[in-house]
């Protein structure tokens, strides 16, 4: 079973794939957008059958008292969204300080700044959707 990881933000949309057998996440892309969610879950429909997908795993920001904020409420309209074009399920996968895990691996490894902006996204969905499959899904 092949899984798309998605971390939606307020200005980019990061991707990560697993493999085929659903075992191990990799970061695939990042996504520009103006807040414009039909943009973004065409771009995400395409992926779907480019890659062929089986099930989207989409990072659902919950705030540390486990309450859902203004973010988490917009990945819920999102996935919504995506489960009225899209025909597989679309499963939500807790996101607390994935970003924040994503920057300091980043800045481990000593990578720029500049370069970092440029991944972060990305890589932060490749811990979401990894997180997921750890746990052996749903």
């Amino acid at each position: 079973m092949r899984y798309l990881g998605l971390d939606l933000g307020s200005r980019t949309l990061g991707v990560a794939v697993s493999d085929k057998n659903g075992i191990l996440a990799s970061s695939y892309q990042t996504i520009t957008h103006k807040e414009d969610y039909d943009y973004l879950v065409e771009e995400v429909k395409k992926l779907v059958q480019e890659l062929e997908i089986d099930a989207v795993v989409l990072g659902y920001p919950k705030n540390m008292n486990n309450t859902i904020g203004f973010k988490g409420e917009l990945s819920l309209k999102f996935k919504e969204e995506l489960e009225k074009v899209l025909s597989i399920p679309v499963y939500l996968q807790d996101e607390r300080l994935t970003t924040k895990t994503a920057e300091e691996v980043l800045i481990q490894g000593n990578m720029s700044r500049k370069k970092r902006k440029k991944v972060v996204d990305s890589l932060a969905a490749t811990i979401i959707l990894q997180s997921y499959l750890d746990r052996g899904g749903k």
